[in-house]
């Protein structure tokens, strides 16, 4: 989920930026700074929505950066469990497929990508058994987040498409299709058998 924070913390801004007003040069080197910048409290920064507040700066000897105790809005993304998310399918492998969301990127192990076995093809496609659904790069999917680990450098993300109303966007449609020409076949029948006369003698 997408959230909006606010942040007060010391911006060591650069030497080759002093020739810059200074609200814009905190804003430059924050931009730089926070980059792709994660954390697990915070999340992952997508960007730097607005700079608030810069107080006056500070020198330290033997450092030829200036420090500025800023306060600053971030534009962040936090996974949470059971979300929602939307993105694009980034690489397909024989044990399952990473799907791109935009900030960061998921896994959705092969017994996650459909409710089918799902056999791995060398030409990079996931094919269901039964209902003979691909899943190949590019395609777009909606998937919901089962697992989060933050060990490592990066985010582990873990979902999965095996749930109804998820998976490739077209499967999606499909199955809305499917189910509301079903509820429409099921109300005429209920409302024919309503109109039909009822038996008996006069």
């Amino acid at each position: 989920m997408f959230y909006e924070v606010l942040v007060t913390d010391h911006v060591r801004v650069e030497p080759n930026k002093f020739g810059m007003d200074t609200d814009e040069a905190v804003r430059v080197q924050l931009e730089e700074s926070y980059a792709g910048f994660q954390d697990k409290d915070i999340g992952t920064v997508v960007a730097v929505l607005d700079v608030k507040e810069v107080k006056e700066g500070i020198i330290i000897p033997g450092d030829g950066a200036a420090y500025y105790e800023s306060t600053f809005k971030l534009i962040v993304f936090r996974p949470e469990l059971q979300e929602l998310v939307y993105g694009t399918i980034e690489e397909i492998t024989n044990f399952g497929a990473f799907m791109n969301m935009g900030v960061i990127r998921g896994m959705i192990h092969i017994s996650q990508t459909m409710d089918d076995f799902v056999s791995f093809s060398d030409s990079g496609v996931l094919t269901g058994k039964d209902g003979k659904k691909n899943l190949v790069q590019k395609d777009n999917c909606i998937a919901r987040i089962v697992a989060i680990s933050y060990k490592g450098e990066d985010p582990k993300i873990g979902l999965t498409m095996r749930q109804p109303g998820l998976g490739k966007l077209e499967w999606v449609k499909a199955e809305k299709e499917k189910s509301d020409k079903e509820a429409k076949q099921a109300a005429a029948i209920k409302a024919k058998a309503t109109k039909a006369p009822k038996g008996g003698k006069k």
